[in-house]
């Protein structure tokens, strides 16, 4: 839908960020054959009328209330998410129980852990799923429940009574948005119910979020990072939330590096 009061170029900017969720300021300048300046000031101006957030580089469809849908989100920060995915798996032993959330975040660490042997994994995530069902290493339970049909989530009262019958050694979670003070955020009811759920039952929990998440707001608590145990992002988090980590004992383990003392 257009927008009044946009140029075409700030029309087709916004167009491209709800397709793949976040723009970059030099291959836009690139593509529009103007300089990077012309595109910052395109994107506050977007900002401004809260069509769009900033970020470090570029900016990302506002989401104060409604998630991103599926197909963006999984396009958005791909490389970082596969990164956090690779580094998390590391954290989870062979011959070990997990549970695995909703996410295209936790979807790459599913990825990472096929060369592991000897897991149960449990998951209400469709695609998780599919990605595990290929290893014959490891066991996958799905939990019942409404299946979402944008990303194969499933959610309900069906499903944290599914959960709650295990008490498993690493759960992975991810989140929508992450606060300095340590509260942990997303859109959908069910899917917090579910998410609270897992973190209780588990021994250990591993959050994986990459650098975007500080930067985008949500309405529903998930619980605070004191209930985690390990958060695995691709950069550095903002130095109050590192003293928060600190203060709580959480160990921050960045992709890109190894782990950061707050």
């Amino acid at each position: 839908m257009n927008q009044p009061n946009l140029s075409t170029r700030q029309q087709a900017i916004l167009d491209y960020a709800r397709t793949h969720g976040d723009v970059q300021v030099e291959p836009l300048a690139d593509s529009f054959q103007v300089t990077p300046q012309t595109i910052r000031r395109d994107l506050n101006q977007l900002c401004q009328m809260r069509l769009l957030q900033r970020v470090h580089g570029g900016a990302v469809i506002a989401d104060g209330i409604e998630n991103l849908g599926y197909g963006a989100r999984k396009l958005l920060a791909a490389d970082m998410k596969e990164a956090i995915g690779e580094r998390a798996a590391e954290l989870i032993p062979n011959d070990s129980s997990l549970i695995i959330n909703i996410g295209t975040t936790t979807e790459q660490v599913a990825e990472h852990l096929i060369g592991h042997v000897g897991l149960l994994v449990v998951t209400n995530n469709i695609n998780v799923v599919n990605t595990l069902r290929r290893s014959d290493a490891i066991e996958v339970m799905t939990a019942g429940g409404l299946v979402r049909r944008e990303d194969g989530g499933i959610v309900g009262e069906a499903t944290t009574d599914f959960i709650d019958q295990f008490k498993v050694d690493y759960a992975v979670i991810g989140a929508s948005a992450i606060e300095e003070d340590g509260t942990i955020l997303d859109f959908d009811m069910r899917e917090v119910r579910v998410a609270q759920t897992i973190i209780r039952n588990a021994r250990f929990v591993v959050l994986v979020a990459d650098e975007m998440k500080f930067h985008r707001k949500a309405p529903v608590r998930i619980g605070n990072i004191s209930e985690v145990d390990y958060l695995v992002p691709d950069k550095k988090p903002p130095h109050e939330f590192m003293n928060v980590c600190a203060e709580r004992e959480v160990e921050v383990i960045v992709a890109a590096g190894h782990k950061m003392h707050p």
